[in-house]
């Protein structure tokens, strides 16, 4: 059985593991070190100033130890939003921690603090180059739009409440994100082609927004999940 792990909040006492995870991420990311510095002290400021302007800060523990970070903000509604948002900054779990259940854990966390706030979506902007994160967080239902990736608390929030508890064993979860991604996928190619289709024959077509297809596409997932799985 694998250690349970617990996401809370980053004390001070967790200011300098947390550092040295993003120094780590910045050291891993091909867009790091053109984006953010890679200095300890430098990102320990770094850290101190998003906290003091509303940022959250969540880490993971595993066996004891911070071995996962994950940064969000909640946004007010503004000009094209009537309603709060979710933006999660930054994820990044420890190398020799993964695939045991971190990531999903700080994705938890995150849909916590969307429902405190109320906020009925959740937004990344992972790294173009990080491609898997954004495997990660296409089994998890987040979509593309406009240069982010965004899915609804609710799907979110089935899709954790499904997904298999870390303590199984990896094979038991490989399938399950191969069919997921490949549903994904297949939903967004036939989006596009939609409205390629649209602005052939001249009808006015607008910006993807696939939060209302990835949460039907959940939803029939989730249902076809639960029937597939004896009581």
């Amino acid at each position: 059985m694998r250690a349970a792990v617990e996401v809370r909040p980053a004390v001070p006492d967790d200011l300098s593991a947390v550092a040295d995870l993003a120094v780590a991420a910045c050291e891993e990311s091909p867009y790091g070190p053109q984006t953010a510095p890679a200095d300890p002290e430098r990102l320990r400021e770094h850290l101190s100033v998003f906290v003091a302007a509303g940022g959250h800060v969540l880490v993971a523990v595993h066996d004891g130890a911070v071995c996962g970070l994950l940064l969000a903000r909640v946004l007010s509604p503004h000009l094209f939003s009537t309603e709060p948002s979710l933006y999660v900054d930054a994820i990044y779990v420890a190398a020799d921690v993964r695939r045991h259940g971190v990531g999903h854990a700080l994705v938890g966390g995150a849909v916590g603090l969307a429902t405190e706030a109320c906020a009925p979506s959740v937004y990344c902007a992972p790294s173009p180059g990080a491609r898997g994160m954004q495997r990660f967080l296409a089994c998890l239902g987040f979509a593309p739009a406009a240069g982010h990736r965004v899915v609804s608390t609710a799907t979110l929030q089935r899709r954790l409440a499904s997904d298999v508890p870390a303590s199984r064993p990896d094979v038991r979860r490989e399938p399950r994100r191969d069919s997921r991604r490949q549903s994904t996928r297949a939903a967004i190619e036939d989006l596009i082609a939609r409205r390629r289709r649209a602005r052939a024959a001249g009808l006015p077509s607008g910006p993807l927004d696939l939060r209302a297809l990835q949460a039907r596409y959940g939803s029939e997932r989730d249902d076809a999940t639960s029937e597939s799985v004896p009581s």
